[in-house]
């Protein structure tokens, strides 16, 4: 039996198989969360086309998700600190599922923007649990990458998901997006209850009934040796959620909220508006679905490279260069890019330094705060983040609208990157405790 806290077994230990294959699984979760957010996207020229909507209108629509992400960030974040970041997985996984099945079934604009809030709902609350738990399997050797793989599952999931939604479109309509993606988000299910134990940080600090025979049964799970005792308890009194609204950690939690609020305006500008931007440019809808694939390889691209580099730079100053390469891109992306090959190009380089700045805010999330609120401060970043940037499809649907072009537009959504750059330069970056 080991002296060492449990905690710490993992964070000094080697990464054992159990380990890898619990990151694995939050990849593929984030890699779902990509395919389902992005969906909408994908479905987007079909919808208006079936509907008769205009721009702002489109822009409600392609935003509804992103409030209910909002939403579960907010909420949920919480209740996996509390419950746990298994169960809280498990339950945003049901939500998710029905919220897609119920898309393909929809009515009409209202029907639809019910069943996008639900799976935004389950997105949020997902974001905020798998942020912790891939944090929290890796040693302290291998956090950044494990935290770099699993940001850049969220790019794959729309690359794959670009792929199959060029077939479905080719022999179907927008409505089989939603059934494949009702079907992928059921299939994890299973995955996560068979190769997603409880993190051992959360039973530590937790300590709900039976918390060391858990520990015990996954430190044997990732091969690591047995505790026999839990240790003095922190006094419960001490801890709170509330804490990152207390002096040690508000600043923080501001800084970090803002950086993320106004970077995602900026990212889900590209995401959520490409496939409309290239159908309107005369290209047919499975072009404009390829145009986003080349976000997500790039984003795929930029996130695993910067995760590699993390190994020997800074976080913080590799986060504040991406941000700017992201702004320089984006604004390219409206400025310069015509013909298809063009656009490819801008998107997949707005893409690479878009993300990669995402597996830097990502990554810092899990350093700033403490275990007892790791959840709760990523949730309450991402849900801000979220509930703002779930405007920036509709200010960009206005702009569009009241007659300003591609150029214009692009600029001003780009400038959340460079906002984002301003919060990080004045934040303070240091390895929070437990």
């Amino acid at each position: 039996m080991s002296g060492q806290k449990p905690s710490s077994i993992i964070q000094s230990g080697t990464m054992g198989a159990g380990q890898w294959a619990a990151v694995a699984v939050t990849v593929g979760l984030n890699a779902l969360d990509g395919f389902d957010v992005l969906s909408i996207s994908f479905a987007s020229p079909g919808i208006a086309n079936d509907w008769g909507l205009d721009k702002a209108m489109l822009g409600w629509i392609l935003s509804m998700e992103l409030l209910g992400m909002a939403v579960g960030s907010l909420v949920l974040g919480g209740v996996a600190d509390r419950l746990g970041r298994r169960s809280t997985i498990l339950g945003s996984l049901v939500a998710m599922t029905v919220g897609m099945f119920g898309a393909a079934h929809a009515g009409g604009v209202t029907d639809l923007l019910g069943w996008r809030l639900l799976t935004g709902l389950g997105i949020g609350g997902m974001l905020a649990a798998i942020n912790a738990t891939a944090a929290e399997f890796a040693n302290d050797r291998w956090r950044s990458v494990a935290m770099a793989l699993m940001v850049i599952g969220y790019p794959i999931g729309g690359v794959i998901g670009g792929l199959v939604v060029q077939n479905l479109l080719a022999g179907g309509d927008w409505r089989d997006i939603f059934t494949f993606g009702a079907i992928a988000t059921a299939c994890f299910i299973p995955l996560v209850w068979f190769l997603v134990p409880e993190t051992v940080a959360f039973l530590e600090r937790r300590r709900p009934p039976g918390a060391l025979k858990r520990i015990n049964r996954t430190l044997a799970r990732f091969g690591h040796g047995q505790v026999g005792a839990l240790g003095e308890a922190v006094d419960a009194a001490k801890l709170s959620l509330a804490d990152i609204f207390r002096p040690g950690l508000i600043g923080t939690t501001l800084l970090m909220t803002v950086a993320y609020f106004a970077h995602i305006i900026s990212f889900y500008y590209v995401l959520k508006w490409v496939p409309k931007i290239v159908s309107d440019m005369g290209y047919d809808p499975s072009a404009a679905a390829a145009v986003l694939t080349w976000a997500n390889l790039g984003g795929a691209t930029g996130g695993a490279l910067f995760g590699a580099i993390a190994l020997r730079v800074g976080l913080k100053p590799l986060t504040i260069v991406a941000l700017a390469g992201s702004f320089v891109m984006v604004t390219w992306f409206g400025a310069g890019a015509r013909d298809l090959q063009s656009l490819q190009l801008a998107v997949a380089s707005a893409g690479f330094f878009a993300n990669s700045a995402i597996v830097g805010l990502y990554s810092l999330f899990a350093r700033v705060f403490p275990t007892h609120v790791r959840a709760t401060g990523t949730g309450f970043a991402i849900g801000v983040g979220r509930g703002g940037s779930a405007m920036a499809p509709v200010l960009a649907g206005y702009l569009f609208q009241a007659g300003y072009g591609l150029p214009m537009v692009s600029l001003v959504m780009a400038a959340g990157s460079l906002i984002a750059l301003a919060a990080l330069v004045m934040l303070k970056v240091r390895e929070a405790g437990d």
